[in-house]
């Protein structure tokens, strides 16, 4: 029908229930649906409604008075026609803030080619080591760098209202990701699975060429980059500490390492792995021994955070104190309170240059998948408050290892928001050194 008549028809299997089928402008052309018809039909449109608005227009479709159904409809359509953007207009696609569209950066930074343009200045580095084959218990950590930029996707935008303990710190609603410094991703390293020397060797390689960077003129400490390491296992590292200790370290003195983990990673090599072929020998359990071995270690001002896996011999604490490290129990948390616990970490690291390596069992067993888990860890938000406490510390390179994250784990990945929570706190803790 034409002329803004509105057709009705019954409704099939519903004796005498009245449904519209399609509106018509007086110009012919077809106009859809109204909004409360489209979206909510017969919750509006019952019997009684459909047979009055029939009744309007039998008595008299045409008449201007009573064609305010039609011409209703009409209006709105006319005044609420969507409008698209010029076929070449992108505008909107380049500047897309969806948190979970585009390629998956971490915090969504800007993603660069750091192992061969050394002509470009960063400041700091994120930096990918897909690897696990120094594990013991779990495998999976060779997905944990994408696991973590994936539970990074919320972040880097807008000011949290709980970095920092107090309002006093400088760390206290500062916007980490956009105070002129330059933060990239550097996306991974590729690490060979089948051999575990070339892929260490690969990694510190990689590492190298970040660290050849020169930083920004943003940069008042640091004449070369900073590198956040996305692990792979804790073996990793020990690469991570070498390139970091040839950049920043003093040959006199190694870097003070902030060791958080629920295991020692200490262990004697003929205790752990050694003893069955000298292959094994280096792995995630050793690597400490082996940094404390190379001279990466500052002794007597490196410490462990979290510790309350068994020991597996009698000398292996005293193996501990003799490569250099003081040890915080996950016990010593309760005790020392979380900002008791940065204290004290803070008098024993001094004003050196530090080195902060997380492996994600620090947290407790019911929070994460990681590549050996331990009842009786820390929550999330002890982690945050120590972290924050070291507001300060001369942190030149960090890494969170041990994310065993999608294909490995079951359920919500809450392994890898933690991880990327924990990562989050470390830029914190590196930029705020850059403020003047």
């Amino acid at each position: 029908m034409k002329n803004g008549v509105i057709i009705f028809a019954l409704a099939a299997g519903s004796v005498g229930q009245l449904i519209p089928e399609t509106i018509l402008r007086t110009d012919d052309e077809l106009l859809p649906e109204s909004f409360l018809d489209s979206i909510f039909g017969d919750l509006i449109n019952t019997p009684d409604v459909l047979k009055l608005k029939q009744h309007t227009y039998d008595v008299d479709p045409y008449d201007g008075q009573k064609d305010l159904y039609t011409k209703s409809i009409s209006n709105y359509y006319r005044a609420n026609r969507l409008k698209f953007p010029k076929d070449d207009d992108v505008s909107d696609i380049i500047s897309d803030v969806n948190l979970f569209s585009g390629i998956v950066t971490f915090a969504h930074l800007p993603y660069e080619q750091c192992f061969s343009d050394l002509a470009k200045n960063l400041d700091i580095a994120i930096v990918g080591a897909p690897f696990d084959s120094g594990v013991s218990y779990t495998p999976g950590a060779r997905f944990g760098p994408n696991g973590v930029r994936q539970g990074s996707r919320r972040l880097g935008g807008g000011i949290s209202p709980i970095r920092g303990n107090d309002k006093s710190s400088k760390l206290y609603k500062l916007p980490i990701y956009n105070t002129g410094l330059s933060i990239v991703d550097c996306g991974d390293v590729p690490m060979l699975p089948y051999d575990a020397r070339i892929a260490l060797n690969q990694l510190y390689r990689g590492h190298k060429a970040i660290h050849d960077h020169n930083s920004t003129k943003k940069s008042i400490n640091f004449k070369h980059p900073r590198i956040i390491t996305l692990g792979g296992d804790h073996t990793v590292t020990l690469m991570n500490l070498k390139s970091a200790f040839e950049t920043f370290g003093d040959n006199e003195d190694g870097l003070a390492v902030i060791h958080f983990d629920s295991h020692i990673d200490t262990w004697n090599p003929k205790v752990l792995g050694g003893g069955i072929t000298k292959y094994a020998s280096l792995n995630h359990g050793t690597f400490l021994h082996y940094a404390a071995e190379a001279g990466y270690v500052s002794k007597n001002h490196s410490v462990h955070v979290g510790i309350r896996a068994p020991y597996i011999n009698e000398i292996d604490e005293k193996h501990d104190i003799e490569c250099g490290f003081q040890t915080i129990t996950s016990k010593d948390v309760d005790r020392l309170t979380p900002i008791g616990v940065g204290k004290k970490i803070k008098e024993i690291v001094g004003a050196r240059p530090v080195y902060l390596t997380f492996d994600l069992d620090t947290f407790d067993a019911s929070m994460v998948n990681s590549g050996t888990l331990e009842a009786g860890g820390l929550t999330s938000r002890e982690v945050m408050t120590i972290l924050d406490e070291l507001e300060g510390i001369k942190l030149v390179g960090c890494d969170v290892v041990e994310v065993n994250t999608p294909p490995n784990s079951a359920g919500a990945d809450i392994s890898g928001l933690l991880a990327a929570q924990v990562v989050d706190e470390l830029i914190g803790l590196m930029v705020v050194t850059e403020l003047h």
